[in-house]
């Protein structure tokens, strides 16, 4: 499933080519016909995200709020600016069978494959099941395979936001980023429930899916299945400050690279190796790359939790005496 790194990256894409345009709405699959009319012609104001969820809200008031799941994609053409500066445009950013990076010149046009030396038209034809497409003059993004995708009112919108626990990128402010920070931990340690399972609860903190959830248990050196009541506060909080820094590094870098151990060019290999670039995630059976014992992988909450027996322990706990 698409985490909460890519769901920025999305909503900067949008911002950038996107918002301030009218927008030609459509949906050529048809199963949100409704919702595209509404929106033709409208102005697209802003486009933000919250955690895993986008809002893309326009002129009349109207906000798309679009929830990847495991299977959703955006699919860009067109004129596209990199969401970092530097690096090349991302042609399709969600779901990982979609993903495609595509070489934009500042005046290329981006669609169907040329082919004996013909010019591909643009905007090119919806390819597959789209259920949004939204189309300014010069770019084009296809919302494919989405588990929500709905219109929602300010109010409506509001409350979808107010669902869902601190996401520190949308935070710019220290204060406002540390209160958030206190408001995590009041509610990860509010439950007797795994912290694994917490950090994957939305309404606890936003943006955290499988990899992120391994990957920060293992740098805290914490076991998973540690009862959200007995994580020590300092650790949790330490949790909201690691989770800040790896969601920015993957935003800027538009992948998940959570080892520190790596070189500058084993960082540059990892880009393109995905096997290098986790401690835990995805390595069952593997020796763990801190004391060698054999990564587990076990079912929570009908997900994959990858963990290190060894490494990753239960906080100590203390009796009061009387």
């Amino acid at each position: 499933m698409p985490e909460g790194h890519t769901v920025h990256r999305i909503a900067r894409q949008l911002e950038l080519d996107l918002v301030g345009r009218a927008l030609h709405v459509t949906s050529p699959q048809g199963r949100f016909a409704a919702g595209a009319a509404r929106l033709d012609g409208q102005v697209l104001l802003e486009s933000t995200a919250v955690g895993k969820h986008l809002f893309l809200t326009f002129a009349s008031g109207d906000v798309l709020r679009v929830h990847l799941g495991l299977y959703g994609a955006w699919d860009f053409h067109g004129r596209l600016t990199p969401v970092t500066t530097g690096e090349l445009a991302w042609g399709s950013m969600g779901a990982p069978r979609l993903r495609r990076v595509l070489r934009m010149g500042e005046d290329e046009r981006e669609g169907p494959a040329d082919e004996g030396g013909l010019v591909a038209q643009f905007p090119p034809d919806p390819v597959g099941q789209v259920r949004v497409r939204l189309a300014s003059q010069e770019t084009v993004a296809d919302l494919r395979g989405p588990s929500a995708c709905e219109v929602l009112d300010p109010a409506g919108a509001a409350a979808a936001v107010e669902r869902l626990g601190p996401d520190p990128a949308t935070l710019t402010d220290d204060d406002e980023r540390a209160a958030a920070g206190r408001e995590m931990v009041r509610r990860l340690r509010a439950r007797s429930v795994a912290v694994g399972q917490l950090l994957m609860d939305q309404a606890v903190v936003a943006g955290i899916g499988n990899i992120y959830r391994a990957e920060l248990l293992f740098r805290a050196r914490l076991d998973p299945r540690t009862p959200g009541r007995q994580v020590p506060a300092r650790t949790a909080t330490a949790l909201w400050e690691d989770w800040a820094t790896l969601l920015a590094t993957g935003i800027a870098e538009g992948m998940i690279i959570t080892r520190d151990d790596l070189t500058p060019d084993e960082r540059r290999a990892a880009a393109a190796d995905t096997t290098l670039r986790h401690w835990v995630y995805h390595r069952a059976g593997e020796p763990c790359r801190v004391c060698g014992t054999p990564v587990l992988v076990e079912d929570m909450a009908a997900r994959k939790l990858y963990r290190c027996p060894t490494c990753q322990r239960r906080p100590r706990t203390t009796t009061r005496k009387t």
